[in-house]
């Protein structure tokens, strides 16, 4: 029992040194100002968002957040291909406190698991920016590139497998890939 609520409490301690505090997307495939409108009615029907400030020059979107909501990444995504478009560029930022990160190994940020790719080892505090390089969530160019960096089948689906289980995730948890 004591075991069972230390791993709890751990878990707990993991989840809260990491507070995100906006989301920038760049979307392809935008032609004009209705396409970004498009976008931006789309985002806003989110429960979790709070404001979208849209920069029609370079096709972006700032995404901030209502207090202690539970963000999805993937519903965010979605919002923007059911508009009709893609996302190019994903990025989160966050404020961390004392958030370690290895090269290829999971780690729980808030409520969700992250690998990183392409890292040295360190530890994050302060507010950083993380680049989300799952599929669909760069270009495919950028998805392809990205494989040179792994070889763990989590990163072509998006999803942890057998090989993430050395790292106590089960088969099937959603897990992030992030580089900074």
């Amino acid at each position: 029992m004591k075991i069972a609520s230390l791993i709890i409490i751990l878990f707990f301690a993991t989840n809260v040194n990491a507070q995100l505090t906006k989301v920038d997307l760049q979307a392809s495939g935008l032609t004009c100002s209705m396409c970004s409108n498009s976008i931006n009615k789309s985002l806003k029907t989110l429960d979790f968002v709070d404001k979208v400030d849209a920069n029609i020059k370079n096709s972006t979107f700032e995404i901030t957040f209502k207090p202690n909501a539970k963000v999805d990444f993937d519903k965010i995504k979605k919002k923007v291909e059911d508009a009709g478009f893609t996302v190019a560029n994903f990025s989160a930022n966050y404020k961390f406190n004392n958030v370690q990160i290895k090269n290829e190994q999971h780690v729980m940020i808030g409520e969700k698991t992250f690998m990183f790719l392409n890292v040295t080892s360190q530890q994050l505090n302060g507010e950083k920016t993380i680049r989300i390089i799952d599929k669909g969530f760069v270009s495919a160019k950028d998805f392809k590139k990205n494989t040179a960096f792994t070889q763990m089948q989590c990163y072509k689906t998006g999803y942890a497998a057998a090989c993430c289980t050395k790292d106590g995730l089960v088969t099937g948890t959603r897990v992030y890939h992030a580089t900074i």
